[in-house]
């Protein structure tokens, strides 16, 4: 039998007699418990917030994208993507056309992205969920069209059931323009709007998507691209075919994976939440100086107990140690206790979505929350560390409690 183990459990909880230290003991087990269960919480439910954000960019951004190393533009040639598109992995190529253009919709402007894509993009139908209304259209015939975000539409007062108002296009001519009529310093083009998406804000309050030569000629950028949008086969590895592709465009390009188009932002959700986690570690500090008082109390209340275990020939190792396992045991039930309600709750948040957004703009209804084990096993070994800290002044005070202490 482990005696110091055996003494300090019966010092935590006695069937025959709850003292005030028993009973402030509980409490420090509960306070554990309750920061616990809100740390992995808040960890999870970030944990969800950062999935979504990063599924929602995702369904906007392809799974690899070339672009230039130098400048925002290059010269396609035909040779070229035929090449790329006959590279095992790739399924779909699209050629994209993307900068700033001057937007004008009756007496409403705005200054939005213009993404002019390849008629292949619709065919992949990677937005056609987010369509809130009319259709992901860019083309019908020799007809063109436009795809608005809800933000864009918003500030326009735009109405796709008004058929005479079309969008009005401008972007300042290239190279030099000896005239000083305004007209003629900027190109023109219309174009009607066919279906209104919404993503999330930075996209729907910036972009538009029209067809490729739409862009090109607004822009005067003949074969001239600013990206190219990759698609993979679901079979094939993303950084096999990435690592043909860069072996085969050379170091004039770059190919960006899905988490390095947005390498800055998945960069701060990783510094929010350890920062969210350093905070919360803090709060443990402060629950594990409730163990500490409620040890040190008990040492001064059991020195007597102290003094007959020296008297029995105990060592001040063993007596040390009890002190030690009694810390161990309010910080472990309390962390096994608040794990579990933390789970609990969080599986049935994920199950059932007790928990709403309490928005109508929301794109999910329900707080999402993600489970990570590896949060759970850093916040135990947080708990080890900082209870173990707490406890180890309280046991080497018990220490001193020797057989004088039978005297008073």
């Amino acid at each position: 039998m482990n005696t110091p183990f055996f003494i300090a459990k019966r010092y935590f909880w006695s069937k025959k007699k709850s003292s005030f230290i028993s009973i402030i003991s509980i409490i420090s087990m509960f306070e554990v418990a309750i920061v616990t269960m809100a740390l992995v919480i808040v960890l999870s439910v970030y944990n969800g917030m950062s999935e979504m954000i990063k599924n929602l960019y995702n369904t906007f951004d392809p799974e690899l994208k070339v672009v230039p190393t130098k400048g925002k533009s290059f010269e396609l040639d035909k040779t070229t993507l035929e090449d790329i598109q006959a590279l095992p992995g790739v399924s779909v190529v699209t050629e994209v056309i993307e900068d700033n253009a001057f937007v004008r919709y009756r007496d409403a402007q705005v200054v939005i992205t213009m993404k002019g894509v390849s008629d292949n993009y619709v065919d992949q139908h990677r937005l056609d969920s987010m369509v809130v209304e009319g259709d992901f259209k860019l083309r019908d015939g020799r007809k063109m069209f436009a795809v608005i975000g809800r933000g864009v539409q918003y500030v326009l007062s735009l109405s796709l059931k008004n058929d005479f108002y079309p969008l009005q296009f401008f972007y300042p001519k290239r190279g030099k323009v000896n005239s000083i009529d305004p007209t003629k310093l900027t190109n023109r083009k219309i174009i009607a709007p066919s279906g209104v998406f919404a993503i999330e804000r930075k996209f729907d309050y910036n972009y538009v998507f029209v067809p490729i030569d739409f862009a090109a000629d607004l822009l005067e950028y003949g074969n001239r691209r600013t990206a190219l949008e990759i698609q993979i086969v679901p079979t094939r590895a993303i950084p096999e075919v990435k690592a043909a592709l860069q072996k085969m465009l050379g170091d004039d390009f770059e190919i960006q994976t899905q988490d390095e188009q947005h390498a800055e932002m998945i960069r701060v959700l990783k510094l929010e939440k350890f920062f969210v986690f350093l905070t919360f570690a803090f709060i443990i500090g402060v629950a594990s100086v409730t163990i500490f008082f409620t040890l040190s109390m008990l040492a001064i209340e059991k020195k007597k107990d102290i003094a007959v275990l020296y008297t029995l020939g105990a060592e001040r190792n063993t007596i040390q140690k009890i002190f030690l396992y009694e810390g161990i045991l309010i910080s472990f039930t309390g962390a096994i206790i608040g794990l579990t309600l933390g789970y609990g709750i969080l599986y049935l948040q994920d199950t059932f979505g007790f928990v709403k957004m309490g928005m109508q703009t929301a794109i999910f209804d329900d707080y999402p929350v993600k489970i990570e084990w590896i949060d759970f096993l850093i916040v135990s070994l947080t708990l080890i560390i900082v209870t173990s800290l707490a406890s180890f002044r309280p046991a080497s005070m018990a220490t001193k409690y020797d057989d004088n202490a039978l005297l008073q």
